[in-house]
């Protein structure tokens, strides 16, 4: 049954829960805030859900790029290196940016009758994005119910496991990962350095799966 709507950035963790609940989602939505890859996570976004038939659209957020402050908005020299643990990825924070995307992703679902919203938190966003972890999305969760006529809900099933949990599923379930972009730099090659290239490269190698990434050909590990 469609009764679902996901939030798709056209990233590793999105793509696999599109795929992963293809039968259930009558829409996807990526939102263009004015990040340094949207534009490039766009594109892939659209060609996943070409692949499954999967209706697509994109709404523009450009005031969050204009006035909320962030790395992720100020331009790819502003990206910090190094690993999510590290204290300096904090500055790739944008400001309740997934409170925003589900409030309207959770409109977008009354005004089609359908019941749930899908996203693609996991475990390893816990320690920086305080709208990824656990607590925020039950909250949330039951603020849509709430706030609907429906009882509209979260649905968060890679809340509490790993990018690399993800990366096994994906591959169980045959999700083309080089068709997917995660690089906060936003460049034509993912930079191999930044905090979401780091964690990706960590994945494919954890879950013991060859890495199809471009990455900048003097930083290939």
């Amino acid at each position: 049954m469609k009764d679902s709507i996901i939030v798709l950035s056209g990233g590793m963790d999105s793509v696999t829960l599109l795929h992963d609940c293809k039968e259930r989602i009558a829409l996807a939505v990526t939102f263009d805030y004015g990040s340094n890859h949207n534009g490039r996570e766009i594109e892939c976004a659209r060609k996943q859900c070409e692949m499954l038939g999967i209706e697509h659209i994109v709404i523009p957020l450009s005031f969050m790029g204009q006035y909320f402050r962030s790395s992720l908005l100020s331009g790819a020299d502003d990206i910090p290196e190094g690993h999510y643990a590290d204290d300096n990825m904090k500055s790739t924070v944008v400001p309740f940016r997934n409170g925003i995307m589900l409030s309207v992703a959770c409109g977008l679902a009354e005004s089609r009758d359908l019941r749930h919203v899908l996203i693609a938190n996991h475990g390893g966003d816990h320690a920086i994005y305080p709208d990824c972890r656990a607590g925020f999305i039950e909250a949330m969760s039951r603020a849509m119910s709430e706030g609907t006529y429906e009882g509209i809900d979260i649905l968060a099933p890679y809340t509490g496991i790993t990018k690399t949990d993800i990366a096994r599923r994906g591959a169980e379930i045959g999700v083309d990962y080089s068709l997917t972009y995660s690089c906060y730099k936003g460049g034509e090659k993912h930079c191999g350095r930044c905090g979401t290239c780091v964690e990706r490269k960590e994945a494919f190698a954890d879950a013991g799966l060859t890495d199809p990434t471009d990455y900048d050909d003097t930083q290939r590990s």
